[in-house]
């Protein structure tokens, strides 16, 4: 059981009177929002996963028909490393874990990672 007498709340602060020269008039600023930064997703060349397991995976979790993972493909085979997609952060990171774990349990050494996009 409460011991004290409740307590009347604070008198509110009364508004200013239409007229006065002590007003306040604040203007609304419009926010700018940078949109995300993007990052790239991109696989990189070694000498012992097969060309074909490279143009499934392609296919597979970027989504690109057969004729453009081929080019990927070739790509990553003649300069070392080849752009797979473009994607924000949480989605470039998600393709990434997916390539490797794909990769893994075929036996591959099939290496993928993402970098930001300058």
């Amino acid at each position: 059981m409460a011991t004290q007498n409740p307590r009347k709340p604070p008198n509110p602060v009364a508004p200013p009177s239409v007229g006065s020269d002590d007003s306040v008039v604040l203007e609304r600023r419009t926010q700018r929002v940078k949109p995300p930064q993007m990052f790239q997703v991109v696989l990189l060349n070694d000498d012992f996963t097969p060309m074909e397991f490279v143009v499934h995976v392609i296919q597979e979790f970027f989504s690109k028909d057969r004729e453009t993972a081929t080019q990927i493909m070739l790509k990553i085979h003649l300069e070392g490393k080849g752009i797979c997609g473009v994607y924000t952060r949480d989605v470039a990171s998600t393709k990434v874990d997916q390539v490797l774990q794909a990769a893994r349990s075929a036996g591959h050494p099939l290496q993928c990672l993402s970098e930001p996009v300058e």
